[in-house]
Parts: structure tokens; C-alpha cells; sequence
């Protein structure tokens, strides 16, 4: 993308005034996005994204500054402005670069923008026909196609210099189910860092039905009852509570500042000896998976908790120097307009021993999560509140009734110790995730696990 005498020209002038780091990132992404409301399109946008973001370091200080436009005269500019924040005068003579391989463990067969419009449209129209045709109480159902091509380009003063394709496929699927002047709505969203094949791969039809019988099922259903009793949470986006109540707290961006309730555990015991949680963003083709991160190092599977036992983080560069510790392949960025920071990429909770009917068999009273919705967390100390999309009463070993309204509220931390049984049915969800360095691809993940006890908000008392 660039030239590396203007690679090195432009790092030179980074580090022109003390800085002991410097890095160029470099981007060109396309992307797609087409919405349908109720059969029709509503909109479809087509756009790119170009630029450069250029980071300095000075022991634990950093610099960055970010631009779109690449000419030489404006890249030295803006290094030599973002190098005028650091006081010093130490000079570097030279940079060596040396072009590293990338392991392409991410293949795409049928490129998105080698897909016309109208075979991408054709997709949203069979899953709005499937969920629009599930029940006479379907109101209304929303698509949304979305695919992204982004190119990187990654170089830094220590003499690293390589680049990456990454490519991303989803469709979102809202339907929304009414019932006099109740409404219910239900969201399934399946992606894949792949390209349109993701279409063959997954059949749309069945995940447009499960979205509509989740809204019909809901309006429907009587009101969750509150109390502190069992909680059992299915698998896929059940994950959901680990990656924001837990999984925030193990990245290095909260855990190098001490905010987090995991700072300083390494090597205790932090969860049930029945939980291993792991984040891979090494996974092929997997919603979250990179074959390197936005500082160049290649992902991997980092094993967090181990039976129970705190293990790792997620580390980037900048926090990885202030606790001494390596970078795991975790740092990522929106676009180049954000610094990169410890992110997490593909985190799940393993599989277990238990069958999901066994816990449920096993269950005297319990709540079912089978989906979980939204939420908020405060990341400093893991406590939570998510709404439960679709629940269920279990009773004497069955599941009972649906139930609507639920929230589980609780402290990430003390919901992994509460963990008594972990199932066997692995599986993944994906999801948008925020945090300092922008909105990035994510995928969440468990088997169904069931919790001892959590309080539930409802609308009358647990019976």
C-alpha cells in the first residue's frame, strides 16, 4: 500500500523526538449494507474506508494520530505533529523492514463484491418470506445484509511490515410478533469471517422460523417471576454474560489499570473447577477470527481459566509493557480513526460433561434462558443486568412454560463460582462488540450451563 521508503521516512519522523515505538497502520475497506423492511428494500449503501493511523510510544505514554490522506508530504506532517506531543531529543538512525508472512487460515471462495445486488437481496427476501410466513401474529420482519472486505497494512520501527485481508459476511433477521397491543420482537444474526458462500453454508429459512417462533412464543408467554433461585442458560449467545460480565474484565485494557476484579489473580481460582474459558481468535472462519491482530501479531488460542483457575488475559502492546507481560494476539481497532487496544475475538466458555436434557432433567425449579438480549455492565467491578429474550420455567426435571420480562442481575465473578453443571453442546452467537478502539466483530459463546442461583427480575414472586 505504501512504499517502504515512505514507510521508514514516516517512522523516522515518529520517533524523531524520544519516542521509543512507532507504528503505521494502513486500511482500505469496502463494505455493503442493504436493509428491508417487510419485504421491500429500504436502503443500500455502498462505502469506503481509507486512511492511516500512526502511533508512538514513550515508555507508558502513547501518541495517535490518524489522516486519509496518504501522500508523502502529509504522512511526515502528521508524524512529526503527533511526535511534537513527546519531549525528548533521542534520534534513530535507521529501520530495517522485513516483510513478514501471514498464515491464511480465513479462506473465501465467492468474494461480496464480486456478488451482484440482486443475489444478495434475493437471500434477505427467503429469510423475510420464512419469518413473515411463520404465524399470523408476525407484524413485521427486518434484514439486514452486511458485508465487509477490509485491507491492512501494519509497519513499525522495529522492523515488522505485513499485511492482511479480511472478510466478513452476516445477515440479520428481526421479527416482530404481536398480540393486541403487546409486541415481542426476536434478533438472530449469523456471520462468518468468510465471504458469500456463508449462504451455502447456513440455511436461512430455518434461522428467519426460529426468530419468528421466539416472537410468537414470547407474546404469549406470562411474566417471568422474580426471587434469587436456579438459572439455567442455553448455549450460542447464552454467552453473551460471560464476554460482557467477565470477559472485559480479563482484557488487558482494564486489567493493566487494576479496574478490574481479576487484576493481581493469576493463578487462583476464580471459577467452578467445571469452567475452562478461552478466547481463540485462531478459529478458521469464525465470526471474530483474524488471521493477525491490528499490531501485526498472529492470533491464537489463549486459555483464560483452566478448571477453575485464572491463567491469562488478553493482551495488547501498550498494557502488555506496563504489566510485563507478552501481547496474546488480542489487540484490535474499528478502522484506523481508533488506537488499537486489548480486544477480545472468539471467547466461550468449553464444553462439558453434562447433555443439556440432563440438566434440565436434573433441575427441580429453575429459570431456562434459552436467549439471552441486551444489557449493561459496569467493567470495573463485572456486575450486570441482561434482559432475557426468551425464557422458560422448569419444573420436576421438564420445561414447564414460557416466560416473558425476565432479567438476570448479578456479578460476573460470582456467577462463575455458582456454575454446578457445564453441558456438552458448545455453540456460538455472534455479535457487535464496543469498548475503547471502536465496534468490532465478535463472537460469544457456551455449552448450556447451569448457575445454582442468580436473581431474576420479573413481574410477580418466584412460586
Amino acid at each position: 500500500m505504501l512504499s517502504e521508503r515512505i514507510v521508514t521516512d514516516v517512522l523516522l519522523a515518529a520517533l524523531s523526538t524520544g519516542g521509543d515505538f512507532a507504528e503505521i497502520f494502513m486500511e482500505d475497506t469496502y463494505n455493503t449494507s442493504i436493509s428491508m423492511i417487510d419485504g421491500k428494500v429500504e436502503q443500500g449503501v455502498n462505502g469506503r474506508d481509507y486512511g492511516v493511523g500512526i502511533r508512538i510510544y514513550q515508555g507508558f505514554r502513547s501518541v495517535y494520530a490518524y489522516t486519509n490522506n496518504t501522500s508523502r508530504e502529509n504522512l511526515m506532517k502528521v508524524a512529526l505533529e503527533a511526535a511534537a506531543a513527546l519531549a525528548g531529543s533521542r534520534q534513530v538512525q535507521s529501520i530495517v523492514l522485513n516483510r513478514m508472512c501471514v498464515e491464511k487460515f480465513n479462506p473465501v471462495r465467492l468474494e461480496p463484491q464480486r456478488v451482484g445486488q440482486k443475489e444478495k437481496v434475493e437471500v434477505m427476501k427467503r429469510a423475510h418470506n420464512a419469518a413473515a410466513n411463520f404465524h399470523e401474529q408476525i407484524s413485521q420482519v427486518a434484514i439486514t445484509y452486511l458485508d465487509v472486505d477490509q485491507s491492512v497494512f501494519i509497519a513499525n520501527s522495529e522492523g515488522l511490515m505485513v499485511d492482511d485481508r479480511r472478510i466478513r459476511t452476516r445477515l440479520g433477521i428481526n421479527a416482530v410478533a404481536s398480540k393486541g397491543n403487546e409486541k415481542q420482537s426476536a434478533f438472530r444474526g449469523p456471520g462468518r469471517h468468510m465471504g458469500f458462500e456463508l449462504y451455502e453454508q447456513i440455511d436461512v429459512e430455518e434461522i428467519a422460523r426460529d426468530a419468528a417462533q421466539s416472537a410468537v412464543t414470547m407474546v404469549n408467554a406470562d411474566y417471568a417471576p422474580s426471587g434469587k433461585y436456579p438459572v439455567i442458560i442455553d448455549n450460542e449467545f447464552g454467552g453473551v454474560i460471560f464476554h460482557e460480565a467477565c470477559g472485559h474484565g480479563l482484557e488487558a485494557t482494564s486489567v493493566a489499570k487494576g479496574a478490574s476484579v481479576f487484576a493481581g489473580k493469576l493463578g487462583q481460582k476464580v471459577a467452578s473447577e467445571i469452567v475452562t474459558a478461552v478466547d481463540d481468535g485462531s478459529i478458521p472462519n469464525a465470526w471474530g477470527s483474524q488471521n493477525i491482530d491490528d499490531e501485526g501479531f498472529k492470533t491464537r488460542r489463549n486459555v483464560l481459566i483452566e478448571n477453575g483457575i485464572l491463567k491469562g488475559y488478553m493482551i495488547d502492546r501498550l498494557n502488555g509493557r506496563r504489566m510485563g507481560m507478552e501481547p496474546t494476539g488480542n489487540s484490535r481497532r474499528q478502522s484506523y480513526k481508533y488506537a488499537p487496544t486489548s480486544r477480545m475475538t472468539n471467547t466461550f466458555i468449553c464444553a462439558g460433561e453434562s447433555t443439556k436434557e440432563e440438566i434440565i432433567a436434573n433441575t427441580e425449579y429453575a429459570l431456562f434462558a434459552r436467549r439471552m438480549g441486551g444489557g449493561s455492565v459496569n467493567p470495573a467491578t463485572g456486575e450486570f443486568n441482561f434482559a432475557v429474550a426468551e425464557g422458560y420455567i422448569v419444573r420436576n426435571g421438564k420445561i414447564e412454560k414460557p416466560v416473558r420480562g425476565a432479567t438476570l442481575i448479578g456479578k460476573g465473578s460470582d456467577v462463575l463460582l455458582k456454575i454446578d453443571m457445564v453441558g456438552s453442546n458448545l455453540a456460538t452467537g455472534q455479535g457487535m462488540c464496543g469498548s475503547l478502539s471502536g465496534s468490532i466483530p465478535a463472537d460469544v459463546g457456551q455449552p448450556t450451563i447451569r448457575v445454582t442461583e442468580m436473581t431474576v427480575g420479573g413481574r410477580k414472586e418466584a412460586e
